[in-house]
Parts: C-alpha cells; structure tokens; sequence
C-alpha cells in the first residue's frame, strides 16, 4: 500500500506541475474604431505585457478598427504617433494584430495596404467568438 500511496502522490504531482506549465493567460483586444481606440489599445498591450511578460495577446480589428493597421497610419489627435512602429514592437514582443477580412472586402480594401505586421482572418467576429469559446482568451475592449 505504501508503494500505491507513493505511486499516487507522484502521478498527482506530476499532473499539477504539467497543468501549471500549460497554465498562460491569454487575452484578445478587440477594436472596431481605430479613431477612439488605437492608442489607447496599444498603450493598454504594452503595459499588459510589461507586468504580465509571458501573456499571450492577440488584437482583433473590424470595421473601423482595421484603420490604425494601414500603411502611413497615424493618430489623428498626434500625428507624430507611428503606429507601424508600435505594432512592430508589440509584435515582436509575441503580439498578433488580425484584420477582418470582411470588413476588406465591405469597404474595398486590399491586403496590400496593410503593414507587414497584420494578419488576417476571415471574420474579426467569428474570431473573437472563438478564441473566448474554444481557447478561453479573456475578453478587453479598450
């Protein structure tokens, strides 16, 4: 019996440490208005990440918010605000920026338009529903 104890406690303890292991948050920013959101959003994942190094985030546009993501964007309120070079940062800090490809098509834009540093996915929408259904990402809009 002392065997069958000794073989549980280890059986047990390896399985908390391999669920420790796998245990990562994971959160998804979603933004439909670049005008009143991008800033504030990328402002938002950088702080997140500098407590939080380890988070998995991935920021989700449509509609409107796929603006801030297009080639020479800036912030309206200060144009000396690059966003390329704060989604490079942030995506080379582990960071995935989506564009809803429905919103390119319902407002005849091209991929091409985009920085580098964007991804797209079918449906901004769907996606989100996804990742906070099946991945378990928690859920900000800023």
């Amino acid at each position: 019996m002392n065997r069958f104890a000794r073989l549980l406690a280890a059986f047990v303890a390896l399985w908390v440490f391999a669920f420790a292991a796998q245990a990562q948050d994971k959160v998804v920013y979603h933004i439909d208005d670049a005008k009143l959101q991008a800033t504030k959003a990328l402002r938002n994942v950088r702080n997140h990440l500098d407590v939080a190094p380890d988070t998995r985030i991935i920021v989700v546009t449509h509609a409107e918010g796929v603006d801030f993501l297009m080639e020479g964007a800036k912030d309206p309120k200060n144009p000396n605000i690059d966003y390329a070079s704060l989604v490079s940062a942030l995506k080379a800090r582990g960071v995935r920026f989506e564009v809803c490809e429905i919103t390119l098509r319902n407002r005849g834009l091209k991929k091409e338009q985009f920085i580098m540093d964007a991804d797209f996915t079918p449906s901004g929408v769907v996606r989100i529903a996804q990742l906070q259904s099946r991945e378990h990402y928690a859920y900000i809009k800023p």
